[in-house]
């Protein structure tokens, strides 16, 4: 864009001797206040050009102003902060002081609290109606410059002096410290004139502040990264800085003379004004109007203040902060991940009446764009809105409003844009990544073992934001745009005759959402609600629609792709997720339109298939589940393996940790380990964790008793001895019965698996190690069984040995001697009728002619009689 110059140069106006100027605009526009050095506040009326009122009872060297619509407060370098009303124009009373001098003010976005920034080593909040109730942000521990408060009003941005932006919480009943953000502002003095001050930007999803480069960084409030700058506009630091209310223009002045009004889409200069020692700037909230102030006590009130050639922008309704990859946008073509917040419904539910009436059954849209994210396309009503009372809509009864959610599409192992990096894969493979250089990518493909295959990385024009990666190969996708469709492009790592690498493009206007890379096949879903099935030769092989969408994800394992869409909405309101499973080879599916196992308000994570080919998922409660006897239509169901919430190192309370799924392999959950709040893995690359499956039957250990501090509490010791040996027989009996469950899983599977295929001599000798490891662990448990209890708990001992699975006899043998080598005579007994009943079923189904066929399934082996 071309720079404009300024149409009538706004006259100087002197209204504070030589010093520093503040300047703010009540909300409503009506007015401006500024202070400065001498002991008189000016209050300007807007669209006056008569003299401004005065305010003689205030302090002199007022260096900051923060203003609502019916007062002002000002902070001065006496440490003192003074309530000023705007109706009286004059001084009501004292805040606070602070015991040396204040730096900056901020009241809230409600103005119920006052910042007070000073020389301290501390921030005060005051509240407004009563002062006795003082809050005090001590953590960052340095002299504060700057200080604001975020749109919402939930978080409070302090710049320091040590070049660190303190990041507080103020949605608790005591303000916590949640981010510091380093790197971006630089050392200061407190009565510098470079500002440090932090400037949310109207959406509040971002701020901007001035750098030491003299350049204005964009960090987003999400992930605290830098996203967007505004470069080679000053020669000098910068000193004030300011939004326009929508959040397209933003305003800048430094210590080069230069008055710069920026583009916020483009981050290109689109005014430049002349003008020295500009120490604030403020914008009129609705008209083309900005004034500012210098450090010569003048004052400058500049109507068309944005020239006419750009003055369209101011109104435009409220505009995205300037992203990288702006989150709104969703992925890359185009969906929304927001929820679709839909309207309430006026009236009762159990209302005839009222469903009949033409008031309520209302054929306007339902969705309400609240948040300006731009979804809300239908603005046309049949009639207006209802009325409301207090933000209530008039019923005789509580309104109900329905969330219709849908859950977004993500990639398997990928994580979201923080800053200009992302992953694009993350698995046991090895990792992708790219970052983003403007005008193009730069893609790294890193392999945790080099001995079979080498790093390497490109420069990517396509803008790949989707990869997955084998041992076979790497596959990306890139989003449609402009005129330029989707394209998939597969890379494989070695083949035994020139490598040959392939794109396709997908047809015009079709994105990808999600996709998958297997042993034999590549599938891509889309948004045209198509599922594609390629071979690793780029040649077309299915297209098919799913009967669940939009889709959400997919994950493949040597001929098999499993994906998972948007079914029915179930009574949250939230779209029940769908999973289907198909042999692509031979053409058959193996589970049609079955259910995900999530609870109320869980969402998944991730899905894929072990090293083994089962089908695994990950949600956010993290729980992680496999699916059992997923080959037969219509017997499969999800069983979990592993309840991080109740892993050991996490029972104390103390450590806060959530985990990124990357695998399931060697039966142990590999992730990676997240602190600090974190969703998502960044760099440096973590190192990879892996966890032992432990299926959740109880809650976390209880921690140990801490031993008696004299010998009075030796008679507790002894009256607690017997239950310190109750809870270890029965840690032993639960590490056992764990062992007995993930073994059986891991047969069940395993049977499955030898059912489907021609199995192999190593494949049937693992199913009779693990019956037999199953049938050990039995034995342990009868132990431990016979061991702590007495007759009373033989009913208990000889269920166990019921669930055997040898059919020789053997393991109900030795069962029987462990019996007697623990006294029990009368459970011995049991076994060996037991056994010689089960002896004689076998001889009698010989006899008939039936040899007994059964597989072993489930966590039992016996018929149902023998319980």
């Amino acid at each position: 864009m071309a720079s404009s110059v300024i149409a009538s140069r706004p006259r100087a106006r002197p209204a504070h001797t030589s010093g520093t100027t503040k300047c703010a605009y009540t909300p409503d526009g009506t007015k401006l206040v500024t202070v400065g050095s001498n002991n008189t506040i000016r209050v300007y009326k807007t669209g006056s050009d008569g003299e401004p009122d005065n305010v003689d009872d205030c302090q002199e060297q007022n260096v900051a102003v923060s203003t609502s619509n019916k007062f002002f407060v000002v902070g001065s370098e006496d440490g003192t902060l003074a309530y000023y009303s705007l109706e009286t124009n004059m001084f009501d009373r004292l805040l606070t002081r602070t015991s040396l001098p204040v730096r900056d003010v901020a009241l809230s976005p409600d103005d119920k609290w006052c910042a007070v920034a000073s020389d301290e080593l501390t921030v005060k909040l005051v509240n407004m109606e009563d002062t006795t109730n003082l809050l005090t942000l001590k953590e960052h521990g340095e002299q504060t410059k700057h200080i604001s408060f975020d749109p919402k009003g939930t978080m409070l941005a302090v710049s320091c002096t040590n070049g660190i932006i303190y990041i507080y919480s103020l949605t608790a009943d005591h303000p916590e410290l949640i981010r510091k953000v380093d790197g971006v502002i630089g050392r200061v003095q407190t009565d510098s004139e470079a500002s440090t001050k932090v400037v949310w930007h109207p959406d509040g999803r971002a701020f901007a502040v001035p750098t030491p480069t003299r350049d204005i960084q964009v960090v987003s409030k999400n992930d605290w990264e830098k996203q967007r700058v505004f470069s080679n506009g000053h020669e000098g630091d910068v000193t004030a800085l300011a939004w326009s209310p929508n959040g397209a223009l933003l305003a800048s002045a430094g210590k080069d003379r230069k008055l710069l009004i920026w583009s916020t889409k483009d981050q290109s200069v689109v005014a430049r004004y002349e003008y020295p020692n500009v120490v604030d700037i403020a914008w009129h909230p609705t008209k083309n109007l900005a004034s500012f102030t210098t450090s010569n006590g003048e004052v400058f009130i500049s109507p068309e203040f944005v020239s006419e050639q750009f003055a369209s922008m101011l109104k435009l309704p409220r505009q995205p902060a300037p992203f990288i990859h702006d989150p709104l946008e969703g992925i890359s073509h185009g969906l929304d991940k927001q929820p679709l917040p839909s309207r309430p419904r006026a009236g009762t539910p159990d209302s005839f009446d009222d469903l009949l009436d033409d008031d309520v059954v209302e054929e306007d849209d339902f969705v309400v764009d609240d948040d300006g994210a731009g979804y809300a396309l239908n603005t046309g009503r049949k009639r207006p809105a209802d009325d409301t009372t207090d933000g209530q809509p008039p019923s005789k009864r509580a309104n109900y409003a329905l969330q219709l959610q849908h859950h977004p599409p993500f990639q398997p192992g990928s994580t979201p844009w923080r800053g200009n990096r992302k992953y694009l894969c993350l698995n046991l493979i090895g990792f992708i990544w790219t970052v983003d250089q403007d005008s193009h990518h730069t893609v790294t493909v890193e392999f945790y073992d080099h001995e079979f295959h080498r790093d390497f990385h490109f420069t990517d024009t396509f803008l790949y934001d989707q990869a997955c990666l084998t041992n076979t190969g790497s596959l990306f996708s890139c989003p449609p745009k402009d005129d330029a469709p989707a394209v998939v492009f597969y890379r494989p790592h070695e083949t035994w005759t020139q490598r040959n690498d392939w794109r396709i493009s997908l047809p015009k206007g079709e994105a990808v959402l999600a996709m998958a890379l297997g042993e034999n096949f590549i599938t891509v879903t889309t948004t045209a609600n198509y599922v594609r099935v390629y071979t690793l030769f780029g040649i077309p092989y299915r297209v098919y629609r799913p009967k669940s969408s939009p889709v959400v994800t997919c994950a493949g394992w040597n001929d098999y792709i499993m994906t998972i869409g948007n079914g029915p909405v179930g009574a949250d309101g939230m779209s029940r997720l769908l999973y289907s499973i198909y042999n692509i080879k031979r053409d058959e599916i193996c589970q049609n339109e079955d259910i995900v196992a999530l609870p109320d308000g869980a969402s998944l994570k991730s899905v894929f298939f072990s090293d083994v080919g089962d089908p695994c998922i990950y949600d956010t409660t993290g729980t992680l589940l496999t699916l059992l006897h997923w080959r037969l239509p219509s017997r499969a169901y999800w069983v979990p393996l592993l309840s991080t919430s109740l892993l050991p190192r996490l029972a104390s309370g103390r450590k806060k940790e959530s985990y990124f799924p990357i695998a399931v392999a060697d039966s142990k959950f590999h992730c990676i380990i997240l602190k600090g709040g974190d969703q998502y893995p960044y760099f440096p690359r973590p190192l990879l964790s892996e966890f032992e499956f432990s299926i959740p039957l109880s809650g976390p250990p209880k921690p140990k008793k801490s031993k008696p501090a004299n010998d009075d509490d030796d008679m507790m010791l002894d009256q607690s001895s017997d239950s310190d040996g109750e809870d270890d027989a029965a840690g032993e009996s639960d590490k056992l019965i764990q062992g007995f469950m993930l073994k059986s899983i891991q047969a069940s599977q395993l049977d499955d698996l030898l059912d489907a295929t021609q199995s192999t001599a190593s494949q049937r000798a693992l199913r009779s190690r693990l019956s037999l490891e199953i049938d050990k662990t039995l034995l342990q448990l009868l132990a431990v069984e016979c061991r702590e209890g007495g007759e009373e708990r033989g009913m208990r001992a000889l269920e166990v040995v019921k669930l055997m699975r040898d059919t020789s006899g053997k393991m109900i043998e030795a069962a029987g001697k462990i019996a007697e080598r623990y006294g029990r005579t009368v459970l011995g007994e049991k076994i060996r009728e037991y056994g010689e009943e089960r002896v004689g079923k076998q001889i009698r189904s010989r006899s008939d002619g039936r040899m007994s066929t059964h597989n072993h399934r489930g966590f039992g082996s016996g018929d149902e009689s023998d319980f």
